[in-house]
């Protein structure tokens, strides 16, 4: 399948190309060859990982919806997740994915990718907490300025997207606090080793090691 160029471009813009390369970024000091990708949408992340010599193998719900790179391919629905099918990886990366499942599944997933037997997992998921981006660049030719400032969202529930493929929830709303999630992962099994935020794409990453893989 080609992604139309326009849509290529539409979607992988200025503000979301530093969300995608911290994904691979977090794998660049762990011991990881064999990489599963988790809703790899347009296939950007699932090329920085083929070209940084990774063997990659993508995951969705449907068939992969690029050609390139012709990485293996797994089609699976997260909430009838099937840990056997998904051994042999070191690291899951699961990235602006699970925010579209229901909240009180989130647990489940990610008990299944433990079980898979993966060492690692990279989690990302939109962050709505209180936070205040500013950028500023100057020369003599020209001047470009971005900001963004998010509160008091923890007193509003989140709105589900009407999409039924939408957004489900989002941290830091009403209900969906840093802590709430921290304690799904926690629940589920897995250790935090690291947690990261990114700006203008404002999500929460969390590094993850399973303490059972040793």
């Amino acid at each position: 399948m080609v992604v139309p160029r326009e849509r290529w471009f539409g979607y992988h813009t200025q503000k979301r190309i530093g969300q995608q390369l911290l994904q691979v970024q977090l794998l660049a000091r762990l011991p990881v060859e064999r990489v599963l990708e988790v809703g790899p949408h347009l296939g950007l992340v699932t090329a920085m990982l083929d070209n940084a010599g990774y063997a990659v193998t993508t995951l969705d719900l449907g068939p992969r919806g690029f050609d390139r790179p012709p990485v293996p391919h797994i089609e699976m629905d997260l909430l009838a997740l099937a840990p056997q099918r998904l051994t042999g990886f070191d690291a899951i990366l699961c990235c602006e994915t699970m925010e579209h499942l229901p909240w009180a599944r989130a647990g489940e997933v990610l008990t299944g990718f433990r079980a898979s037997g993966a060492r690692y997992l990279v989690l990302s998921v939109p962050y709505e907490g209180t936070q205040l981006y500013l950028q500023l660049y100057l020369n003599r030719f020209t001047a470009r300025r971005m900001s963004q400032f998010r509160k008091l969202r923890r007193l509003r529930r989140f709105a589900p997207d009407a999409d039924p493929l939408g957004h489900k929830w989002e941290i830091g709303y009403r209900g969906h606090a840093l802590a709430d999630w921290e304690a799904v992962i926690a629940k589920a099994g897995w250790r935090v080793l690291e947690r990261e935020f990114t700006a203008p794409c404002r999500s929460v990453f969390h590094l993850c090691e399973n303490p059972g893989s040793d």
